[in-house]
């Protein structure tokens, strides 16, 4: 049996915690859940839709602040420690809001302390063994790694409707703030540690935990900024339409029915983004990867935007949409390990996850305010169009990865040597 095809044999368990703890962590679960309890909270203690939601971008900018200090704290202290207690923080936190007592301000406290707290269910601690374990196939692993966010985001909103419908939106708080305790806390417990390799691969994988850059290194070069540069935009582009999906195909005229139809195409899409996109990255220049999956993205955008847009359009728009979703954050992981190294891997990741979080908080409220002007969301779209062809050509820039690096090269040339030197650690 070959090194690669021993990769997930022996690291599967990383794979597991990784999709187990990004799955139902601070990423999606917030984000995926809100629009299911907004009406009851609105109800309840007569709080306007903008006021539940900012909950939103008060998550977003806490993890934004939050994350760099947590990616510190793993490189120091291990991320099986940090990922295990911001697990617990995280499902205790989201428990309380079943607990709300009609006081605003106590309710955006609330998602400061999960926001804090629960940064380190992001993927800068889960994904940190992966990229050390696996050389090969790391593109693949961290696409199944990752696979967590459209798993839950298929699942979930079906099965809080069900849970609101039988027990109220207080137990749905109750019951899903659990299942990190009772599944993900568990599972990480027995298979989730810091990466100690066995013997016959242990000279190699020490050596490439040990090599790499610290975060105060990576914050000194170029690609560290051209790559924070490039998310915002790209995040920007992609947070942006999917809270406000069944908004924005009523909007353009489709009926209940159809919008019920479409919505899943979400999660599915995200699911295909997620392997799809991992296995060519594994195969080919992540940058030049990206540059041709999110200009696809950016017509699934414009395609939404025409005058009466048919079920057709909308589902290659959704699915191109979600795609580009599906992408992000393994691209964003492989990006880090391969152009930054291992050794400050989980707080490098954390602060380039900082521009992950300021495009994605941005762009829900820019989306609604582009609404409340304009009745409808086009502008927003070809917005977001153009940020993905941005966020990709500034990818472009960053050149061979740096492992192969020696003397400066054009992008041409790193282009043309993609294809031999993308695979190889």
């Amino acid at each position: 049996m070959t090194r690669q095809d021993n990769e997930f044999a022996k690291g599967w368990p990383y794979v597991l915690c990784a999709l187990l703890g990004v799955g139902m962590g601070l990423g999606p679960v917030p984000f995926y859940t809100i629009g299911m309890v907004a009406p009851h909270l609105a109800k309840t203690f007569g709080w306007s839709f903008s006021e539940i939601m900012l909950g939103l971008p008060v998550m977003t900018f806490g993890a934004l602040l939050a994350g760099p200090v947590i990616g510190i704290l793993a490189d120091r202290f291990g991320v099986r420690r940090v990922a295990l207690i911001s697990v617990a923080i995280f499902s205790l936190s989201y428990m309380a809001f079943g607990l709300s007592n009609g006081s605003l301000p106590l309710y955006l406290l609330t998602w400061t302390v999960m926001a804090i707290g629960g940064a380190g269910t992001l993927p800068m601690t889960w994904t940190r063994p992966i990229s050390a374990h696996f050389r090969r196939q790391r593109g693949l692993a961290l696409g199944f790694a990752l696979l967590g966010t459209g798993l839950f985001g298929f699942l979930i909103k079906p099965f809080a409707a069900w849970l609101i419908a039988e027990h109220g939106w207080r137990s749905t708080y109750f019951v899903i703030g659990a299942l990190p305790l009772l599944i993900t806390l568990p599972v990480a417990w027995k298979f989730f540690h810091d990466a100690k390799p066995d013997a016959a691969d242990a000279p190699e994988a020490a050596k490439a935990a040990a090599e790499g850059l610290t975060l105060k290194e990576a914050l000194k070069t170029w690609r560290f900024w051209a790559i924070w540069l490039a998310f915002v935009p790209i995040a920007f582009a992609t947070s942006g339409p999917i809270p406000n999906m069944e908004n924005l195909l009523k909007a353009n005229g489709f009926d209940m029915g159809q919008i019920v139809s479409l919505a899943p195409l979400i999660g599915l899409s995200v699911i295909v983004g997620r392997l799809l996109g991992g296995w060519l990255i594994d195969h080919f220049w992540a940058p030049g990867v990206a540059m041709a999956l999110l200009s696809v993205s950016a017509l699934g955008c414009v395609a939404l935007t025409q005058p009466g847009a048919s079920y057709a359009h909308a589902v290659f728009s959704i699915s191109m949409i979600g795609f580009a979703a599906g992408m992000e954050y393994d691209l964003l992981a492989y990006l880090t390990a391969r152009y930054f190294g291992l050794r400050g891997y989980a707080s490098i990741y954390g602060a380039l996850y900082g521009a992950y979080a300021l495009g994605a908080g941005i762009a829900p409220v820019a989306y609604g305010a582009v609404f409340d002007k304009t009745g409808g969301y086009g502008a927003a779209l070809m917005l977001s169009a153009v940020l993905l062809v941005v966020g990709a050509l500034i990818l472009l820039t960053l050149g061979r990865y740096r492992r192969e690096a020696g003397p400066e090269v054009s992008v041409a040339e790193d282009v043309a040597r993609s294809a031999d030197h993308a695979p190889a650690s």
